[in-house]
């Protein structure tokens, strides 16, 4: 039995260590994956301080819309201050920065993902208890229960976070180079992180946001207001680029698991190259996702530069207030002017 143990683990760390091999080792993922970092600090970094500073210095009114966009803008600006330390990791393909700032920048980066993707679902519980359920939004949108909500939600994504520091270290090679991998020493480590990620990170929020506005676009359908919801939108836009930026690494890693889960043939080798050679891609790709909603905020508020300058983001974010309010009937007016403030 020890004698299989010891031949499972070899078997695991010799998978593991042509993952990290392949990631830094071809050429190709290795410098389109730079590329891509590389456009993602440029636009990335002052894009996000740029709506940081719109919502904190020039917004005139919040609303539970602005101040989750705000914490969206901050998880991604910090991430976005990371991409030096991976693109000077693909240019050198060696990791210089040490065992401590292994597991953390690894452990921020899984941070983001699951931080990004819980702030986009309470977006759109937030628009279906709106559009839904007015009666209660009032109740639901006080600020103590706004800070708990978010309060809970850090808590919940530095725990889910947690895989990343357990698994990640710097491991040397003959060849000179320092990589920065995972380390699972069984089968079903493999398994739990990336089935984790996966299904926590990506699949159980999208079906909760689908279903969200499933109901909202049949609420909208019932009523006498047909036209599309300024705040809707851009939610949409980033319910949208998340997913497409984000989709190709859960796909990888559900190649991942399915390779771990099969024990040996062409299909397991097949499945093996497939993950090891696109892991650098991907992850690159997932952090455009991080850079992209300045850009979408800027399309959206393209009709506010003219009047309002670098104000504009800021004007934007204040229409959320007040688009709830506006798709009301008349006759509710007076009450509308209480609920739109929360919304």
């Amino acid at each position: 039995m020890e004698s299989g143990n010891q031949s499972t683990s070899m078997e695991n760390m010799t998978t593991i260590n042509s993952e990290d091999k392949s990631i830094v080792g071809n050429s190709i993922s290795v410098a389109f994956g730079a590329l891509i970092l590389s456009i993602v600090f440029l636009l990335g970094v002052p894009g996000n301080l740029f709506i940081i500073w719109s919502i904190l210095a020039r917004a005139r009114k919040w609303s539970v819309t602005t101040l989750l966009i705000l914490n969206l803008a901050c998880v991604h600006g910090c991430l976005m201050c990371l991409t030096i330390f991976f693109i000077i990791y693909l240019a050198k393909q060696s990791w210089i920065f040490g065992g401590v700032m292994c597991k953390m920048l690894f452990y921020l980066c899984n941070t983001n993902m699951y931080a990004s993707i819980m702030i986009i679902t309470l977006m759109s519980l937030h628009r279906l208890v709106a559009v839904v359920w007015p009666k209660y939004l009032k109740a639901c949108t006080r600020r103590r229960t706004v800070l708990l909500v978010l309060g809970g939600l850090w808590i919940v994504v530095f725990l889910l976070a947690l895989p990343a520091l357990r698994f990640r270290k710097t491991m040397d090679y003959r060849n000179g180079r320092t990589l920065c991998e995972t380390n699972h020493s069984s089968l079903q480590h493999v398994i739990l992180q990336y089935t984790l990620e996966t299904v926590v990170g990506f699949l159980v929020p999208y079906v909760i946001i689908v279903s969200s506005y499933a109901c909202i676009l049949r609420r909208l359908r019932q009523t006498m207001f047909k036209r599309r919801i300024r705040s809707e939108n851009l939610i949409q836009a980033i319910i949208v680029a998340f997913c497409i930026f984000w989709l190709p690494y859960h796909i990888i890693n559900v190649v991942q698991v399915v390779a771990a889960l099969i024990q040996d043939g062409s299909t397991k080798k097949r499945l093996d190259h497939i993950w090891q050679s696109s892991r650098a891609v991907t992850s690159a790709l997932a952090f455009i996702s991080s850079c992209a909603n300045p850009i979408l905020y800027t399309f959206a508020g393209r009709s506010y530069i003219k009047a309002d300058g670098l104000a504009f983001m800021a004007r934007l974010f204040e229409g959320t207030v007040l688009d709830y309010g506006a798709r009301k009937r008349p006759k509710d007016q007076t009450s509308n002017l209480t609920e739109c403030r929360n919304i």
